[in-house]
């Protein structure tokens, strides 16, 4: 059984996505980051960035005590090399998809995590910020639209490339961003959104949290305002 400590973002539905196409056993544990609870003891315990999401997986691979892991891509890694699945075995293409998880986890969802913060959640809007989160999101629509110009999936096969990069694509529309632009990226996302999996997992998030309340003043300063804690 895998304990997945988790909140309905992005980083948070990379995770959702890898269980639920694996069949996984696992169980959420809602960390209610606009409450603060990512600052929580036992939370950092797990995650000491005080960034879910994290699990702990009671059946670890090589067996032992239970194995704890925080970061989306090293737990997506993990997964991988827990189920054999989503990740390919022969050396060039496993590196390929490595590569691509990668570019989401260093410039992606980086850049797109900026582009929500300045044209969403910023108090102040800076037209500076916001065009240029805007423009850099717009380009790297452009590298995977290229990407995926000759091939279903950025890895070929459905990866965990995939799974890190698609959340991210989710809320194009408050990116600034249109997916009629990058016709191959939006074939992909179609395709995704599509998975059964992919329904199982969002529904899952929306049974947490539906975004449905807007942001308060201590929701903010705990997302964005809060400096770090001991």
């Amino acid at each position: 059984m895998i304990d997945l400590h988790y909140w309905p973002t992005p980083n948070g539905h990379k995770i959702t996505l890898f269980l639920e196409e694996a069949g996984l056993p696992y169980t959420i544990h809602p960390v209610d980051i606009g409450k603060g609870e990512q600052f929580r003891p036992e939370f950092l315990a797990i995650a000491p960035n005080n960034r879910m999401p994290a699990i702990v997986d009671h059946e670890p691979l090589g067996g032992g005590a239970p194995l704890s892991i925080f970061e989306s891509g090293a737990i997506l890694l993990y997964l991988a090399e827990k189920t054999g699945r989503f990740l390919p075995a022969d050396t060039p293409a496993r590196y390929d998809a490595i590569q691509w998880l990668m570019w989401q986890m260093g410039g992606l969802g980086p850049m797109a995590g900026q582009n929500h913060h300045f044209n969403i959640y910023a108090p102040e809007k800076i037209p500076y910020a916001q065009d240029r989160y805007i423009r850099e999101t717009a380009r790297l629509y452009g590298v995977l639209d290229k990407r995926l110009a000759d091939r279903d999936f950025i890895a070929g096969d459905y990866s965990i490339a995939d799974m890190a990069a698609y959340p991210w694509i989710v809320p194009h529309e408050a990116q600034g961003q249109k997916l009629e632009d990058f016709p191959n990226l939006k074939r992909w996302f179609d395709a995704i959104a599509a998975r059964p999996a992919t329904i199982a997992a969002y529904a899952k998030g929306k049974a947490v949290n539906d975004g449905s309340k807007p942001m308060t003043d201590e929701q903010r300063r705990n997302l964005f305002g809060t400096p770090a804690r001991n």
